[in-house]
């Protein structure tokens, strides 16, 4: 990274690195919901780690965690192809991810939940939303801006970023260290308006 983008990101004491979802089912091209151009993010997201342990951010990493059966799949109503299930291969963080060991992992959408949110769940048949515990890591470290990055930008990434600026944190999302499923064409373009309208530094 350049000296000119490692200022722009500001590492340090108060800002947290969140890495979103970088696993095989998404980044790796055999994967079952494999986010196009998702393995070009991981050594661009590896030197951002690194830059963030450097300057002794916390780094937190999120992965879908589902059950074999939920609504967030096609099959059971949903979506999306059945991807990331709990202990299968897909659902494990990129082989080549730099992932330090003491670094917390947030796991979502285990059971009934969309899972889109590092932040939180929705409960798909009650309409209940529930806070994970990634609020509660970055609160314990004194947290007031993340860096949010990984996969994918018109879904988790852009819910994680959103829900971050609904807690009051200053939030950041370089799109060089994203890629989008776009389901429909304008995907990216609609989320990148979505986050900036809720005060999101998309840059």
């Amino acid at each position: 990274m350049t000296a000119a983008a490692q200022e722009r990101f500001a590492y340090g004491p108060g800002t947290a690195l969140v890495v979103v979802d970088v696993q095989v089912d998404f980044a790796d091209p055999a994967g079952s919901l494999y986010v196009r151009g998702g393995e070009d993010v991981v050594p661009l997201v590896n030197a951002e780690v690194e830059s963030a342990v450097a300057a002794g951010s916390p780094v937190v990493f999120t992965q879908d965690w589902h059950p074999e059966h939920t609504p967030h799949f096609a099959a059971d109503g949903g979506i999306w192809p059945v991807h990331c299930v709990a202990g299968t291969p897909g659902a494990e963080l990129h082989p080549d991810l730099v992932v330090p060991e003491a670094a917390p992992r947030v796991r979502k959408g285990t059971g009934a939940e969309d899972g889109y949110s590092g932040f939180s769940e929705l409960d798909l048949a009650s309409g209940r939303r529930e806070a994970t515990v990634l609020g509660d890591l970055l609160d314990a470290h004194g947290v007031e801006r993340i860096v949010v990055v990984g996969l994918a930008g018109d879904y988790c990434v852009k819910a994680t970023a959103l829900d971050g600026a609904v807690r009051g944190l200053a939030v950041r999302v370089p799109l060089e260290l994203t890629r989008f499923v776009q389901l429909a064409d304008g995907d990216d373009e609609r989320a990148v308006a979505e986050m900036r309208s809720a005060g999101v530094e998309v840059l």
